[in-house]
């Protein structure tokens, strides 16, 4: 299990940018048009744009390198996921700021004009979320920052509640990496995302750590993205399960320092139990299974790792424990029952709903 984090690369970063935006792409030709369109017209001044594809073969990289003469372009020769390929774009950076955005997403104009002076104006703070809505329904919430619970669950604050909700910025545990900014200096403390996660729960990973570093995360309702949900890896799919399955582990094992995860396991367990038999019920058994199983192979690794993250934490176990979700298992067990959970025809959320069923 090996990461190869941020490794030094020469980048010219005398010039007057300031911020960055790194969109990471893979057949994703069919939004990236509105999304890189949105970011032309954003009022920041001292952006840069980059875009990162990860071995397209819908004409993606053709589109714009035609119609979008200011983007930078990375193109890869092969889907390397989203931990590696933003690690990628975080490398050619020039932004004393660093901000992702999915590529089925649009932002509101003065998106990163607000994220970013929220940044500077908390100087404790390593990261800011974003406020993300439904493309189709912008009267609700998609994430409003991220939260992690007792049982090692992470997910999206707010999901699919009225935005209206919303509306006061505060410190959040995390930010969802489908738009958010960070600091290049703490993005570099970290060493970026870890690349074993492929996909899934990278951003809840680098969340965790950037907590045991001491670094605080705002939530800033005013800087506003759009997205097209599910539009990329396919909600519900076997390649989601199997993802957020087996990087849930990675999170939870890498991270909880040593007296949380004793005080907490049997939720963790319990919370994996309920969760395969929804799974079964839904007929995700063999992805659930494989994920649990690569996870326990991958374990030397994820130790390893653990060893190192919790010698260089700052915050402690107790400053961690304060920011943990209490009551998450049984509110989504009592929603998932009412809502018929055990059927193959319910449609969980994403707000670490994943782990009874998606």
């Amino acid at each position: 299990m090996t990461t190869r984090g941020l490794r030094t690369t020469y980048v010219d970063r005398s010039s007057d940018i300031l911020a960055s935006v790194i969109v990471l792409n893979w057949n994703g030709e069919r939004f990236l048009g509105a999304c890189l369109d949105s970011l032309r017209r954003q009022t920041f001044t001292g952006l840069e744009t980059i875009l990162v594809d990860n071995g397209s073969t819908d004409g993606s990289v053709e589109l714009v390198k035609r119609d979008f003469h200011d983007v930078k372009v990375v193109a890869l020769d092969r889907n390397i996921g989203f931990s590696a390929g933003n690690n990628e774009g975080i490398r050619r950076a020039r932004g004393r700021y660093v901000a992702l955005m999915n590529n089925d997403a649009e932002a509101d104009p003065h998106w990163i004009e607000e994220i970013v002076e929220a940044l500077k104006s908390h100087p404790e703070a390593g990261m800011c979320a974003s406020k993300i809505l439904l493309y189709d329904n912008r009267a609700l919430a998609d994430s409003c920052g991220d939260f992690y619970s007792v049982e090692g669950v992470a997910g999206k604050i707010g999901h699919l509640e009225s935005q209206e909700c919303y509306e006061e910025s505060r410190e959040v545990f995390g930010a969802c990496a489908g738009a958010a900014i960070y600091r290049r200096s703490m993005l570099e403390e970290l060493g970026g995302f870890d690349e074993d996660f492929f996909i899934v729960h990278e951003d809840s990973d680098l969340n965790f750590r950037a907590q045991l570093l001491g670094y605080r995360c705002i939530y800033v309702p005013t800087a506003v993205v759009y997205h097209h949900l599910g539009a990329t890896i396919g909600k519900g799919s076997d390649r989601a399960v199997y993802f957020s399955q087996r990087n849930t582990e990675f999170v939870y094992l890498k991270n909880m320092p040593l007296v949380l995860l004793l005080k907490y396991w049997p939720l963790h367990v319990l919370a994996d139990v309920v969760s395969f038999g929804a799974h079964i019920a839904r007929g995700k058994t063999r992805a659930f299974i494989s994920a649990k199983l690569d996870a326990l192979r991958m374990m030397p690794g994820v130790i390893r790792k653990r060893r190192q993250i919790q010698k260089a934490r700052r915050a402690s176990a107790a400053d961690i424990d304060r920011w943990l979700e209490r009551g998450w298992l049984w509110e989504r067990l009592h929603r998932g029952l009412e809502a018929g959970m055990w059927s193959q025809q319910a449609q969980p959320g994403a707000s670490g709903e994943e782990r009874l069923g998606e």
